[in-house]
């Protein structure tokens, strides 16, 4: 059975090797790489990054 691609490159399923958490300062969140545990980058238009898993 033949498998379309998704629409206008949407990914399917979470990004692999991210988490997000919100800075409990400004509210904002931010990406981490999971092997490394560095920030990558941080949402400044506010709301969550989409396809990311979140930390507890």
């Amino acid at each position: 059975m033949a498998k379309n691609p998704p629409k206008n490159n949407a990914r399917v399923g979470a990004v692999r090797g991210r988490s997000q958490t919100q800075n409990p300062k400004n509210g904002l969140y931010v990406k981490r790489n999971t092997s490394t545990g560095k920030f990558m980058d941080v949402k400044t238009s506010g709301g969550k990054f989409k396809g990311v898993r979140k930390e507890k």
